[in-house]
């Protein structure tokens, strides 16, 4: 009966801890400056230096969790000052930015595509937050909203780099600012590198490969950062086909049905 009982302790999540930590914090507000500093830009039409704004906060956003997973410093205020953080990084400021970029031509139109991106990260956070316990943890339930503010940050980047003004493109933008909301919400299974362990040794293979990919970023980031979230954006669904092909189960939500009810996406 004990061992039962050591069993099921085992398989207890614990409680996030109510303390407030300084490191992951700092990374958490850093990636919050970023996505203000990005606002800031797009007010004073440096739009280029907007997109690198919300660029760097994903950077630090990605940071946050792994820094306080290895400095055992998770609690429940972190997470839920990475949720507002991303909130007005990846939810507001791309809204915003696109809005003043290119979408205010279109008029009522433009409203709506800015309102459903914006709505859409909400939900997206929310639904994140929520479903946590529930979900496998080597995908995302909907592309991520960091990812979905690269593309349309990464859209902006390149056509500002090409020259072109956001009134020339306001129907593509808008396109993009659909495309990325509404994938958010999906159900469609994006890989979360979770599973990729930072402690453990790689073959230097790996190491020159990540040197490289860096060097090929550098030699023109709008394109190549614009063009690697495009594939990870469309990455979903092609792993969705195939899974659906397969006869495999396409939903990532892994066990329950409790809370909040998930019934009928286990399939």
């Amino acid at each position: 009966m004990s061992e039962q009982q050591d069993q099921t302790e085992e398989f207890v999540p614990r409680k996030p801890r109510k303390g407030i930590y300084v490191l992951p914090n700092l990374f958490t507000l850093a990636a919050l400056f970023g996505g203000f500093y990005a606002i800031v830009m797009a007010m004073n039409d440096r739009y280029e230096m907007a997109a690198i704004g919300v660029f760097c906060a994903m950077v630090l956003d990605s940071l946050d969790g792994r820094v306080a997973r290895m400095t055992n410093t998770q609690s429940a205020f972190g997470e839920q000052m990475d949720s507002l953080a991303d909130m007005v990084s990846f939810g507001a400021a791309p809204a915003l930015i696109s809005y003043e970029w290119a979408l205010k031509g279109l008029g009522r139109w433009g409203w709506v595509a800015a309102f459903v991106y914006i709505s859409c990260a909400a939900l997206r956070l929310a639904r994140f937050n929520v479903n946590t316990a529930v979900v496998d943890k080597r995908f995302f339930q909907g592309l991520p909203s960091p990812a979905a503010a690269a593309l349309v940050m990464g859209f902006m980047w390149l056509m500002t780099e090409m020259g072109i003004s956001g009134p020339d493109v306001a129907w593509p933008m808008f396109a993009m600012c659909l495309y990325s909301g509404l994938t958010m919400v999906t159900n469609v299974p994006f890989y979360s590198f979770k599973d990729v362990q930072m402690k453990q040794s790689v073959p230097f293979a790996v190491i020159v490969m990540l040197a490289l990919v860096i060097a090929v970023i550098n030699i023109h980031p709008p394109i190549v950062l614009f063009a690697l979230f495009m594939f990870y954006g469309l990455s979903g669904y092609a792993l969705y086909a195939w899974r659906r092909t397969k006869g495999m189960q396409t939903s990532v939500i892994s066990t329950s049905t409790d809370e909040p009810d998930e019934a009928g996406l286990h399939k």
